[in-house]
């Protein structure tokens, strides 16, 4: 007689339930989630240009990031993070986006 773990999940079952919570939970929407925006070509220039870096000194993000697959960025789009701060109300991060 063996010690059953509990239920057991096919991988069939692991991606209809996936599929399913995709379907019924807006990453985008919870509350831990920074804002995340897609800059435009200039914003991006403007931001290289004030920094004096290019795009492949900023850090990174994969384009399968959840929190960005709503935003259809492509490889090279620069994304903005904006976070909330105690000590500066909300801080901006940069990351440029990659595709592996």
């Amino acid at each position: 007689m063996g010690v059953s773990s509990g239920p057991s999940f096919s991988n069939n079952n692991k991606g209809v339930f996936s599929e399913r919570m995709k379907k019924k939970f807006k990453i985008d929407k919870h509350t831990l989630i920074p804002k995340h925006s897609k800059l435009s070509d200039a914003q991006k220039e403007k931001l290289l240009e004030k920094y004096n870096i290019s795009v492949k000194e900023l850090p990174m993000i994969l384009k399968t990031d959840s929190a960005i697959v709503s935003l259809a960025a492509k490889p090279g789009d620069v994304i903005k993070i904006t976070r909330k701060s105690l000590t500066a109300s909300e801080a901006e991060f940069y990351r440029v986006v990659i595709d592996v």
